[in-house]
């Protein structure tokens, strides 16, 4: 994967790095140099990812975390800092999507301690990343910070419950006040909206729902985690740092 060269020792923290996109972020940031914290509510998984990482040569490290829980993003902040320094990067990644029988539960049927759950991990989860990890960024005059939205922010998706799509646009108004507020303290934040990406996530629905989907996408396939790693990259580079307050589709031309 191509980078700028940027990221090499610089200290990179991914939330719901332990599988589907946010391990191949994990990855995409290892192999580019940088040290990467792998954070996870699996600790399982995120030890693997670390793991994994670590045989290859890579510097990683895993931090058992639910980003819903203040407490535990604060003691993840400072098991980082005690093991590479402070973050300069920032992916806010986590994210949940409940399924059942392989459909979003209806609005009119949904249980509220779901709703709270999904709100909780998807949007306030990704404050507490950067209310825990954005501080030291100030200070150091530098960072970069990329929240995972969705295409489902934009478009009317059956296969999702409401509070997903909820939480996915608010993020990207999230982005574009934090780029404002976070600017000139040096920091670019920005989000992705990723459409259908191979995960076990897009994998847990009906085939034929996968397959639709790929017909109507003009790049004719469905998204891997590396693509949407090589965005993440792009906009936490030194090259791409002039680029703030955006929302980058990472589709294939799905919806556009």
């Amino acid at each position: 994967m191509i980078t700028d060269g940027s990221h090499r020792d610089r200290v990179v923290v991914v939330t719901g790095g332990g599988s589907g996109i946010g391990l191949g972020l994990v990855k995409a940031f290892a192999e580019a140099g940088s040290s990467v914290a792998v954070l996870d509510a699996n600790t399982a998984a995120a030890h693997a990812a670390a793991d994994a990482m670590t045989a290859a040569g890579h510097r990683a490290i895993a931090v058992g975390c639910d980003v819903a829980d203040w407490s535990a993003v604060q003691a993840a902040a400072t098991v980082v800092e005690r093991a590479f320094g402070s973050a300069a990067i920032l992916i806010n990644n986590a994210g949940i999507s409940p399924k059942h029988d392989g459909k979003g539960a209806a609005t009119l049927e949904m249980d509220p301690d779901e709703w709270n759950r999904v709100i909780a991990v998807n949007l306030t989860g990704v404050f507490h990343g950067v209310r825990a990890f954005g501080p030291a960024m100030a200070t150091r005059g530098w960072g970069s910070i990329v929240n995972q939205s969705s295409v489902a922010a934009k478009n009317f998706i059956p296969v999702v419950g409401a509070h997903y799509p909820a939480t996915k646009a608010a993020l990207m108004g999230l982005t574009t006040h934090w780029a404002g507020e976070l600017g000139p303290n040096g920091i670019n934040v920005n989000a992705l909206a990723p459409g259908r990406i191979d995960t076990p996530l897009a994998q847990g629905v009906p085939p034929e729902v996968n397959a639709a989907i790929v017909k109507a996408t003009p790049l004719g396939r469905i998204g891997s985690p590396a693509d949407v790693a090589a965005a993440a990259l792009f906009l936490t580079s030194d090259a791409g740092h002039f680029v703030t307050g955006q929302t980058l589709d990472v589709a294939g031309g799905w919806m556009m």
